[in-house]
């Protein structure tokens, strides 16, 4: 298959698109036990939030008493006894990694807030349908589901999804593009039937008034 046949004309694999390291290979099942652990362990975490009762919010709190409370306890009877205290890393953030993440989040914000100016002035028409349906459907899966549930979902989508397109690769694009094209195709008659006459009649009464 050429580029052209592919998926937004893409001429890399799916695990170089992922970055290529260990993040790639545990989602590509490269690092099969890991994969398969990190899926164990969520779904036992799963069960854990589902069968006890526990929040979120609740468990984390619990455990990060009761590791306090341990490290806490340790420091006083190694302080009384004479012995090391808990070995602990080196608990700071220098100043390159905190601009770094600033940086990282700001950029992300800039876009996200030129998106929505872009929707909110009518400019484009294209990425409002896309956001609109994107909303309409977490809304309707949030009612379907709780938090939990919808975040083990998507771990298991993120570790299932991706290796099942690498091994099936060539069918999937080939029904994709298909698919792609015919929307497409939907999206210009309801561009020039609908949202350009709604914009047009905008800057009529615009004139007019």
């Amino acid at each position: 298959m050429g580029s052209s046949d592919r998926l937004f004309n893409r001429e890399r694999t799916i695990h170089q698109i992922l970055g290529g390291g260990l993040v790639a290979d545990v989602m590509l099942w490269r690092q099969k036990n890991l994969t398969v652990g990190i899926l164990v362990v969520t779904l036992a975490a799963w069960v854990v939030f589902e069968r006890s009762g526990y929040t979120l919010l609740s468990l984390t709190s619990s455990v990060f008493l009761l590791l306090f409370t341990i490290l806490f306890l340790w420091a006083k009877s190694a302080a009384i006894l004479n012995r090391p205290a808990p070995p602990l890393p080196n608990l700071y953030l220098s100043e390159e990694i905190v601009n770094e993440a600033a940086a990282f989040i700001g950029n992300h914000i800039n876009v996200l807030l030129h998106v929505s100016e872009d929707i909110a002035l009518g400019r484009d028409s294209r990425m409002f349908v896309k956001v609109a349906l994107s909303l309409l459907l977490i809304s309707v899966i949030g009612s379907l589901t709780d938090f939990l549930t919808l975040t083990y979902t998507g771990l298991v989508i993120v570790l299932t999804v991706p290796a099942l397109y690498e091994r099936y690769e060539d069918h999937i694009d080939r029904y994709a593009l298909t698919g792609y094209r015919n929307s497409q195709q939907l999206f210009v008659r309801f561009d020039a039937q609908c949202i350009s006459k709604v914009q047009k009649w905008i800057l009529e009464k615009k004139k007019l008034s």
